[in-house]
């Protein structure tokens, strides 16, 4: 069975606002995440602006990923879309590609019911042969995915587990009280509850901060697998301001100025969203220097 375990981050995209695709800095900052001990790279998420790139941006960004990454750790595609004709369609790319796993976010916009969202789901994983992750991030998509439909969905051969970005770790926690035997598995989307989701049993995180600071969220992750609960905390409360964070800018433009502040520039964020203003820039500078990264000018 797949394990889609660990930490993986949800990777800055490289297409800037005018659509240039910046490729020499972005396999730049793959090896950085590689050479820090990520265990996974996730392209094409809510990090890496999915709902703002054309089909063909998707597909040259995963290309150069999975060109990049060389079967170094497995590449999980982002697919997710309003309509299931689309989510077919990109899932079945994203396989071509060569992508390990998929990840599909809730329909957003529209609000299907349960039976609408089983039928969505099944038929992105009928399309193809490799694993899929559900992604439930009701923040964005006011679509929850209950434990009931989880439920159902988990007997999908090839749905192997979810990223979670509730934030509510009891629904986290449910998920995987109920699942986990069958080798459910549940990852963390919400950074701050990173070390929660696996004391709870969950296997890992996606995780966007870990594009700035992967050898620490790479830590938590490793000190609880050792046992060591106390350094896990410790990194845990280090990371929590940088994540706290995203509410210096309109998501998800704090993350990609933070990796242009430590040596990569993807270039701005895709209108309509817009630079962070300079004194909140300022802020995101000193936190970046408290976790100890050397910073451009």
């Amino acid at each position: 069975m797949f394990k889609a375990e660990g930490i993986i981050p949800a990777v800055v995209s490289p297409v800037d606002d005018k659509g240039n695709i910046r490729e020499t800095p972005f396999r730049k900052l793959l090896n950085y995440l590689i050479d820090n001990g990520v265990h996974g790279l996730f392209i094409n998420g809510s990090q890496g602006e999915f709902y703002a790139l054309t089909s063909e941006e998707k597909q040259k960004v995963l290309e150069i990923a999975v060109d990049e990454v060389n079967g170094r750790v497995p590449v999980y595609a982002g697919v997710g879309a309003v309509t299931t004709r689309e989510a077919v369609k990109l899932a079945k790319t994203a396989e071509k590609i060569g992508a390990q796993a998929l990840s599909a976010i809730t329909p957003y916009y529209i609000k299907p019911d349960e039976d609408e969202l089983y039928d969505y789901y099944k038929e992105i994983a009928e399309s193809v042969s490799i694993p899929v992750l559900l992604y439930a991030n009701p923040s964005r998509t006011n679509i929850p995915l209950s434990v009931k439909l989880v439920s159902r969905l988990s007997e999908i051969d090839n749905i192997v587990g979810i990223k979670d970005s509730s934030g509510d770790l009891t629904l986290t926690g449910e998920y995987i009280r109920l699942l986990s035997h069958k080798g459910f598995q549940v990852l963390a989307g919400r950074d701050t509850l990173i070390l929660g989701t696996l004391v709870y049993g969950g296997t890992g995180a996606i995780a966007a901060t870990a594009n700035v600071v992967p050898r620490l969220v790479v830590s938590i992750y490793e000190y609880f697998k050792k046992g060591d609960l106390k350094s896990a905390l410790e990194a845990q409360y280090k990371l929590a301001p940088l994540r706290i964070a995203f509410d210096l800018g309109t998501f998800p433009v704090v993350i990609k100025e933070a990796v242009k502040l430590i040596g990569f520039d993807l270039g701005s964020a895709i209108r309509p969203v817009k630079d962070i203003r300079p004194e909140k820039r300022e802020e995101l500078r000193k936190i970046l220097v408290d976790l100890g990264l050397s910073v451009v000018s």
